[in-house]
């Protein structure tokens, strides 16, 4: 066995151990609450968005190790770290106050026609209309409005663990399946959209409305299930003194703007984003604190798994190219629980000859299971990072968000195969 074999092993290796670890951050949680010595190191290993980051450290030691140093360091070069640094770029921008307050508003019109009580008509809206527009301001800008929202509406008021799970479950899944109206909002359809020509009309068209069906479908469930308890909590009514000037809003937007039309270019909107730190320490009065250590944990976390997901092409390929439609589907959807969604998808994107109902079946079936796990979809360690403190020892238990969201993402697969 030659030395780049052993790495492509190793790869392998270490990438179901950093899976497992995922899966194992709240018994890490449970030590650093016990342990009084060393509560710290066992925090540490218990953030999910230190997990990748971490192991992918790890893969690099074992590469010189295995190799040498120049061996190591030429792959890290040769990874593409652009979609960790746009999500950093969008997660900070988006959870800026002037956005969330204008998105707060937006829903607060559309909720007061709705024949409901506010705070019903506030959750359901958080669960479908944020992850729709998801496709047209990014996911995981969709993501942190609707995380925040969530956060200040209804975790913060001590809603039951039931019901925080299930939220969750719902929110990742429709995260996911929101952002396919468009061919630049979603992680895994950005990556083929360009190589394989699919454009807004085909996205809307073939994917979109099918989408934006199971999204209603799944909130409008969620929200009749807990519907007693959502009834009885209050809706704090905007504050006179948190006005926004429409000029700052404006701004933000813009920048915003930028950010997703640059998408594809880090030097540009890396630039950009430095303006606006600029731009809010101007405006400061106007701003909350800024996401910053958010959006870089979350940026490690998905650098961590660019990382190691640069090791797992040959079996994963080799899988994918040997699927008919439909077992490309449920494969697909499968295998997304286990690694990004994203990743997948470009990884279909390298099979030669990939038929067009593949490709469908492909990118449905990877965005169906985008909300099973908090590694299968790029903006849901954003979700995750903002909501955590109010779960039990302020971590998430990974079976409990899998089986939250296991009916949501039922509910996407059958529009997406039956409609």
């Amino acid at each position: 066995m030659d030395s780049n074999q052993f790495i492509q092993y190793a790869g392998a290796a270490i990438f179901a151990v950093a899976v497992l670890h995922t899966f194992s951050t709240a018994r890490f949680q449970h030590l650093a609450h016990v342990s009084k010595r060393h509560s710290g190191f066992w925090h540490l290993m218990g953030e999910v968005e230190v997990v990748f980051g971490f192991w992918a450290f790890v893969l690099i030691a074992a590469m010189a190790l295995i190799s040498n140093q120049t061996v190591a360091i030429d792959y890290l070069e040769a990874q593409n770290f652009t979609e960790p640094l746009f999500v950093f770029v969008v997660l900070t921008i988006a959870g800026t106050r002037p956005i969330l307050m204008s998105v707060q508003w937006l829903v607060a019109r559309i909720n007061a026609l709705l024949p409901i009580s506010a705070a019903v008509g506030t959750y359901f809206l958080c669960l479908s209309l944020v992850p729709l527009l998801g496709s047209f301001i990014t996911e995981p800008a969709a993501m942190t409005l609707a995380a925040l929202m969530l956060r200040d509406g209804f975790y913060a008021k001590g809603i039951s663990q039931r019901l925080k799970y299930a939220t969750l479950g719902v929110l990742f899944v429709n995260i996911s399946i929101g952002g396919v109206l468009t061919s630049f909002a979603a992680p895994p359809v950005l990556m083929v959209a360009e190589k394989w020509g699919w454009n807004m009309h085909f996205m809307s068209s073939v994917f979109g409305w099918k989408a934006a069906i199971a999204v209603g479908i799944n909130a409008l469930a969620v929200t009749m299930l807990f519907l007693k308890e959502l009834k009885t909590l209050p809706v704090e009514p905007q504050q006179e003194d948190r006005k926004m000037p429409f000029a700052v809003t404006l701004v933000h937007y813009l920048f915003l703007g930028a950010t997703v039309v640059f998408n594809h270019h880090p030097v540009v909107f890396m630039g950009l984003f430095l303006f606006f730190l600029g731009f809010t320490e101007a405006y400061k009065q106007y701003q909350d604190r800024l996401m910053l250590r958010e959006g870089l944990l979350v940026a490690f976390f998905l650098a961590g798994l660019v990382v190691l997901g640069g090791k797992q092409q040959w079996w994963l390929q080799p899988i994918i190219a040997g699927m008919n439609s439909t077992l490309m589907f449920f494969g697909a959807m499968g295998l997304t629980a286990v690694t990004d969604n994203a990743a997948l998808t470009y990884l279909g994107s390298l099979v030669e000859g990939i038929s067009d109902a593949g490709k469908y079946a492909l990118v449905a079936g990877a965005v169906s299971g985008g909300g099973l796990t908090v590694i299968a979809n790029a903006p849901n360690p954003a979700g995750y990072s903002i909501l955590k403190e109010y779960f039990d020892e302020q971590a998430i238990r990974p079976l409990g968000l899998f089986g939250a969201a296991v009916l949501p993402s039922v509910v996407a697969a059958a529009c997406f195969l039956l409609l």
